[in-house]
């Protein structure tokens, strides 16, 4: 239970920094504006979401968007929960990326019931090319992502030896 407390702390962490990025953004930007950090690369923007990643599922009816953006995340951070206390035979990289997957979807989810969209405000572009917008929360979940592979990769190699 100790090993799980420390992630649920790194949890709180990542959802604490989330939400404060999310309002400080709300409250020091009016909608659209950007903020050069690094000039051609990186833009402090407030974007509203109201899809998943990219936008997905944005503008679809209301019972898919409420299922895909509510009750299953809701049910993946029961799971993620319950993958972290139960299973004794987790790497810490898994128990890590499942913690940084838990923190990123609440991070989205208070969102998503507060306001019925996220806000986004990493914005990273090269020339005109820019890649969607971001927050703190997609970003837990895309290392916590690479942290899952790489662990997969790591233990598929342990296998073969």
């Amino acid at each position: 239970m100790k090993k799980a407390f420390l992630f649920f702390l790194l949890a709180l962490f990542i959802i604490v920094l989330d939400q404060w990025s999310k309002w400080y953004i709300d409250t020091h930007f009016y909608l659209g504006e950007s903020y050069k950090v690094i000039d051609g690369l990186f833009n402090l923007t407030y974007v509203r979401n109201s899809g998943a990643a990219f936008g997905m599922f944005g503008y679809t009816h209301e019972w898919l968007r409420v299922l895909v953006l509510r009750i299953i995340p809701v049910i993946a951070c029961i799971w993620l929960i319950w993958g972290i206390i139960n299973h004794k035979k987790n790497t810490s990289i898994i128990n890590i990326g499942y913690t940084l997957i838990f923190g990123g979807a609440v991070g989205n989810l208070i969102d998503r019931f507060r306001l019925d969209y996220v806000v986004d405000m990493l914005d990273f572009y090269q020339g005109s090319a820019h890649f969607a917008t971001f927050n703190v929360a997609d970003s837990s979940i895309s290392v916590a992502a690479g942290l899952l592979i790489l662990d997969h990769l790591y233990q598929s190699i342990k296998l073969k030896k």
